[in-house]
Order: structure tokens, then C-alpha cells, then sequence
């Protein structure tokens, strides 16, 4: 085999799932709609067969190839593992939502495919301009996603807000890459941190480049003070763009942080350190206190979303491999509670009624006593308690803030998670404590019934036992 083509083995499961999104979007054209759970089944075959090319294919060290561009380590195989793992469950909790509301169509399944090939293009980033590329696909794709349902006024109103603030942060992201690339002479993350590490990380032009790249993040990531996008495209776009969006792309966001803040620009952690701080606490206050005031669930969600991105910079800041695999640890739970979140509106939902309220929700324990169950076990780790996924992973993070000597941030992160706690709880009192304004049964196929139990139990199990998780997240940053 030549060198040439060896250099592509590393990015086969990339290559087949653009082939496999091609095929669907070909195939999906001559389906009628009683037909359409072809390209449902098609898809959901796509996203396992990439997992196992992506299994088999993983390397023992990392391998950059196609002249530095692309990297294929630990980390970038089980983020997209965990990608490939999320999108099929949003694709199985979305099929009886869409089919509801005439969406169940391929272009749901395409866009989503090809937004997990731009999350793992830049889960395997190894210069600027893979990254970049990597997450415009993304972003085009959600873009899409969020307009598919054109008769909504609101939907197409979140559309172009997401449409418009996304390409904002777009142009600031790239705006500074061009000034690191200014300032270093390279798009290449290893060549970067080697340009800076022999400048001393005190070029003017270098500094307001960092500068522009970490709001172009927070941008993306929805954090305080650019977050304004957040609560109305989550609460605008249909639930079921909503849960994607939610979920899968965070894990995509994590993979950005550490290809940009720790591959590229770690030589000035000093310099980010300070932004992220900044951003971390106005995430954590303005997401758990905006959140109590809201009535709608997804909205909440939303806030709650913000929040918990102020726990991912928390661990990134603290500049220490404890600290990356404790925030890679926090984004994996997130994404798994956050997909039950979504996935029980989903489920609450049918023809003409979105379950979006938190009144929805009242007297949920007499209607399924399970899913009340499923319901609890989800908003208590979100609150993080004992002995849920989302309290050692609140842990994991505020002890390797404590051990990097920022003990006031790991206090500030406790008081708002407290505070955060009540919106919580609340929706456990209106599920267990109160009468239900709906009684009609719930209606949902029984492979999502089976995904969402499945999802809620995972979120217990890996609370109990959460050391090989933990594990995998520390392995994979070795």
C-alpha cells in the first residue's frame, strides 16, 4: 500500500459516513412517505457501522495525517464513540415526534448525519482550517435543522436568529485565527504552540487573536454573555432539533476547546485563564438564576444548558490533564442527562400538543409511575446529588479546580449549583405532588420507551459506579 493511501485509513469512518449521508439523501428521494422508515433505519446502520470502523481503526498512538491537518489520538475516538451514541438515540426518541407533525422525513437524517461528520472532523482536528471546516458543517446542518418545520413562524424566527448570531460568532472565531495565524505564520496547532512557546506569549497581536477565539467559543457554546441565541432557539426550534442541538454538538464544542486552548494556544493559558474565569461564573449565575423564573421546560433546559457550560470552562481553566478528563467527564454526563431531559418531552408530546411547560408535567407519577421514576433519577442529577452521574461529575471538576489553587471558584460553583438545585426540584414536586391537568396515556413506540429507560438508568448506574468513565476520559487525555 502507498504511502498516499495509507495516509486515508485513519479517516475511513469519516469517508463512509459522507458516503453512507450521500446514499440516504439519493435513496430517500424515491421512498414515499409510508416507506420513509428506510432512511430512519438506513441512518441509525450508518451511525453503528461508523462506530465499529471507528473501534476498529483506533490507534495505540496518535496518528497525524494528510500533512498535519488531521488527528486520530484516544480522545477523538471516544468523543465521537459517544457522538455516534447520542445522535442515534435523538433519532429514535425524534421518529414518533416527527411522524406527528408530518417532519419525518430524510432531510432530518441527512442533516443529522452530516452534522456528526462535522463534529468529527473536528473532534480530529489538527490545524485551523480542519476546525473551522469541521464545525461550519456543523453549524449549516443545525442551521437547517432548526427551519425544517417551515409552516412555524417561530421556528423560522429561531432559524434565523441562530442563523444570524451563528455566523457572528463564525466571523469572530475566524477573525482571530487569522490573527494567531498572523502572529505565528502557521494554521497547524502543533507549530502554533511551538511559535509561541519560543515568543514568550507576549505578541499584542497573538493576545487580541486569543481574545477573538474565546469569544467565538463562547459564542458557540452559548456561555454568559453570549448567550443570548440559547433560550430562544432551544424553545423556537421543534423538540426534536431541539434535543439534538442540546446534546451531541457539546461533545463536538469540548473536542473544539482542547484542539484550539490546549493543543494550539496552551503556552498561554495564563492569558485565557483569566476570560474563562469571567465566563464561568456569569454561566453559572445568570443559567441557574434565569432558570427559576421560567415556565417552559425547554426554556429551563436551556438555562440549565448554560450553566453547565460554565462547569465545562471551570475544568479547562484549571490547566491540568485532571482537569481536562474531569471536564470531558462533565461533557459526556451532560449530554446523556440532557438527552432523558428532552427525550420526556418527547415523550409527553403527541399530535397538536408540545409537552413544553412545566405544568405539563404535573401528576406524571399517576400517569406512569415508571417514567416519573425516569424523570427523578434525570433533574436530581442535573441538581447534583448522590449518587447520581451529575454529582461526581460536578465533583470531578471542582476538585481539580481546588487543586489548582481556585478554591473561591469551586465555592462559587457549590452556592450556584445549590441555587440551581430548586428548578430541579421543583419539576419532582409537580410530577409527584400535584394533579395532572392532562390524563390522556402516553403514546410512544416501544423502542423509545426501552432508549429512554435504558438512558435514565445509565445516568443511575454511572452515578454508582462511576470509575470507568472516569477512566476512559483520563485515558483518553493521557
Amino acid at each position: 500500500m502507498t504511502v498516499e493511501l495509507a495516509e486515508f485509513i485513519p479517516l475511513l469512518p469519516e469517508i463512509f459516513l459522507l458516503a453512507m449521508a450521500s446514499i440516504i439523501l439519493i435513496v430517500d428521494l424515491f421512498l414515499t412517505d409510508s416507506n420513509r422508515h428506510l432512511s430512519y433505519l438506513l441512518s441509525l446502520g450508518a451511525l453503528l457501522a461508523t462506530g465499529l470502523l471507528t473501534y476498529v481503526l483506533a490507534p495505540s498512538e496518535p496518528q497525524v495525517v494528510l500533512s498535519g491537518t488531521f488527528v486520530s489520538d484516544s480522545m477523538s475516538m471516544v468523543l465521537k464513540e459517544f457522538i455516534y451514541l447520542v445522535t442515534a438515540a435523538v433519532f429514535i426518541y425524534s421518529r414518533q415526534y416527527l411522524q406527528d407533525r408530518a417532519l419525518f422525513k430524510g432531510e432530518f437524517f441527512v442533516l443529522g448525519l452530516f452534522a456528526v461528520l462535522g463534529m468529527m472532523v473536528m473532534a480530529s482536528a489538527h490545524n485551523m482550517l480542519s476546525l473551522f471546516l469541521g464545525l461550519e458543517l456543523l453549524s449549516l446542518a443545525l442551521y437547517a435543522m432548526v427551519a425544517m418545520d417551515r409552516d412555524s413562524p417561530i421556528a423560522t424566527e429561531a432559524a434565523m436568529k441562530y442563523f444570524v448570531l451563528g455566523a457572528m460568532a463564525s466571523g469572530l472565531l475566524l477573525y482571530g485565527m487569522s490573527m494567531i495565524y498572523g502572529a505565528t505564520g502557521s494554521l497547524d496547532l502543533k507549530e502554533i504552540s511551538e511559535a509561541i512557546a519560543i515568543s514568550a506569549g507576549d505578541d499584542l497581536v497573538l493576545l487580541l487573536g486569543v481574545v477573538f477565539i474565546v469569544v467565538g467559543l463562547a459564542f458557540k457554546l452559548g456561555a454568559v454573555p453570549f448567550h443570548m441565541w440559547v433560550p430562544d432557539v432551544y424553545d423556537g426550534a421543534p423538540t426534536a432539533m431541539t434535543l439534538f442541538i442540546g446534546t451531541a454538538p457539546k461533545l463536538a464544542g469540548f473536542a473544539m476547546i482542547m484542539r484550539l486552548l490546549i493543543d494550539g494556544l496552551g503556552g498561554l493559558h495564563a492569558q485565557w485563564e483569566d476570560l474563562l474565569i469571567i465566563l464561568a461564573v456569569l454561566s453559572l449565575a445568570i443559567g441557574n438564576i434565569v432558570a427559576i423564573a421560567q415556565t417552559s421546560m425547554k426554556r429551563m433546559l436551556a438555562y440549565s444548558t448554560i450553566a453547565h457550560m460554565g462547569f465545562l470552562f471551570l475544568g479547562i481553566l484549571s490547566g491540568s490533564p485532571t482537569g481536562y478528563s474531569a471536564s470531558m467527564f462533565y461533557t459526556i454526563a451532560y449530554a446523556i442527562m440532557g438527552l432523558g431531559g428532552f427525550g420526556m418531552i418527547l415523550l409527553l408530546s403527541r399530535a397538536g400538543f408540545e409537552a413544553d411547560k412545566l405544568d405539563d408535567f404535573k401528576g406524571l407519577n399517576d400517569r406512569s409511575p415508571w417514567f416519573a421514576a425516569i424523570m427523578l433519577i434525570l433533574m436530581v442529577s442535573m441538581a447534583g446529588v448522590p449518587p447520581m452521574l451529575g454529582f461526581y461529575a460536578k465533583l470531578a471538576v471542582l476538585e481539580a479546580v481546588v487543586d489548582a489553587g481556585h478554591t473561591w471558584l469551586a465555592v462559587v460553583a457549590v452556592v450556584f449549583s445549590v441555587i440551581g438545585a430548586f428548578y430541579y426540584l421543583r419539576v419532582i414536586k409537580l410530577m409527584y405532588m400535584d394533579a395532572p391537568e392532562d390524563s390522556t396515556p402516553l403514546r410512544a413506540r416501544m423502542e423509545m420507551r426501552a432508549a429512554l429507560s435504558v438512558n435514565g438508568l445509565a445516568v443511575l448506574l454511572l452515578g454508582i459506579f462511576p470509575g470507568g468513565l472516569l477512566a476512559m476520559c483520563i485515558g483518553a487525555l493521557g
